[in-house]
């Protein structure tokens, strides 16, 4: 992946996860409704087909969602 595809793709997550909080600070989505976000996005992933190499990629983007959910970045937790 180039530098250009990693550094769009580090911004449109930072992007991502500010609006999910700012999402739940504003009590538009409850903690609930984000995290299911999140896994829906995961599964979509884990399920994708696709070349070997399409693969490999969809299962670290579904490994680094996991990584967000488990590590609660999206949701400002009590």
């Amino acid at each position: 992946m180039s530098d250009h595809s990693t550094s769009s793709g580090v911004a449109a997550l930072s992007i991502c996860e500010a609006l999910l909080l700012a999402l739940n600070d504003a009590k538009v989505l409850p903690e609930k409704e984000i995290m299911g976000v999140l896994m829906d996005a995961a599964a979509t992933h884990e399920n994708a087909g696709g070349s070997d190499i399409e693969i490999e990629e969809h299962n670290a983007v579904a490994t680094l969602i996991n990584k967000i959910i488990a590590g609660g970045n999206s949701v400002r937790r009590s």
